[in-house]
């Protein structure tokens, strides 16, 4: 699938934030909650000279995991290593990492979730005992040895929390969940990257960037900098709002963050199928689409808005999605019989 611009998984073409990415809590924007919380657990960890619990960060993709993993490091004053699930494909590679690590460093794993089973029991006496035991030689001869390590510090990050085994989700002492961003803090944060860039941006400018960047700081940036190529190619001297809204309507992103993918698949429900209740099947063979890329990619953030809901029968569109598309809502009497409406 191409690379939309409003995709909330990192693209290749996004190296560049890694320069706006904040290294204090007090830069952080958003996440007030979370944040508020991990900068006590982070003092007291500190005031004991103790390696900070085990930290799970969990949420959609592109709102600020990795950052926050980062942040924490810094404010401990410790090393910062990161590394992903999918790149520990044994159990030696494990024990390699873990071995290397100082006292009281952080290790950070993003989509832990993906870590496989022989890799996560070892890390189970990792997180709870500092230690690894560790199988040398096969058959008959084959010994347990226990090596002891350093105190550290785990932060896993995942978009599927669900996916964690019970015992590993058990081990983490502080477990946060990111949420999606309001337009007011998005609009802090694409101030604040363009001061960085040096990209002069009014406040309605800012706004209107904000309210189609689906609340993800990662699409906000990324839509930040597309809108001050077409500014400079323009000869625009400032990003305002008229120049923001035309460039975001020339990528073919709405008011609502949607792209041309979005809605095409509102409009395949609307006109091929009467607004629903159908299924993801049915949806996924009329525009040509995966059962999978609807349900994972397109699909969380119409629910999201409620421009589409979920119903015993199939997918239905809602009076805010028929409005949003500038169709004619049928009525609650032609749809809403529908909706629970169990064939036998």
């Amino acid at each position: 699938m191409d690379e939309r611009i409003i995709a909330t998984d990192e693209q290749s073409a996004d190296d560049w934030q890694y320069s706006l990415r904040p290294r204090r809590l007090a830069e952080y924007i958003g996440q007030d909650k979370a944040k508020q919380n991990l900068s006590v657990f982070v003092k007291a960890a500190l005031s004991r000279r103790e390696a900070l619990d085990h930290v799970l960060l969990y949420g959609p993709p592109g709102l600020g995991k990795t950052t926050l993993a980062g942040i924490i490091a810094n404010e401990l004053g410790v090393n910062f290593r990161p590394t992903s699930g999918p790149a520990i494909e044994r159990s030696g590679d494990l024990a390699a990492l873990l071995t290397n690590l100082q006292e009281r460093d952080v290790l950070f794993i993003d989509e832990i979730h993906r870590l496989s089973r022989q890799v996560e029991e070892i890390l189970y006496s990792a997180m709870e005992d500092f230690a690894l035991d560790i199988i040398i030689g096969k058959g008959p001869s084959a010994r347990s040895i226990r090596l002891d390590i350093a105190p550290f510090t785990l932060i896993g990050a995942t978009t599927k929390a669900g996916a964690l085994s019970p015992p590993l989700r058990d081990r983490f002492g502080v477990i946060s969940r990111l949420e999606y961003y309001s337009v007011d803090a998005l609009k802090e944060i694409i101030t604040r990257a363009a001061q960085i860039l040096h990209i002069a941006i009014d406040d309605k400018g800012a706004e209107e960037i904000a309210r189609r960047s689906r609340g993800t700081p990662r699409i906000a940036n990324r839509l930040l900098k597309r809108v001050r190529d077409f500014a400079e190619v323009e000869g625009s001297t400032i990003i305002s709002e008229e120049v923001a809204a035309r460039t975001l309507q020339t990528l073919e992103v709405d008011s609502a963050g949607l792209d041309h993918t979005d809605r095409r698949m509102l409009d395949a429900m609307i006109k091929k199928f009467r607004g629903g209740p159908v299924g993801l099947e049915t949806i996924a063979a009329s525009i040509s689409e995966t059962r999978e890329t609807i349900e994972d990619i397109y699909e969380p953030y119409l629910l999201q808005l409620g421009f589409i809901m979920r119903t015993p029968r199939g997918r239905v569109v809602t009076e805010a999605g028929y409005n949003h598309m500038g169709v004619t809502y049928p009525g609650t009497k032609t749809v809403q019989q529908k909706l629970f409406d169990f064939e036998d």
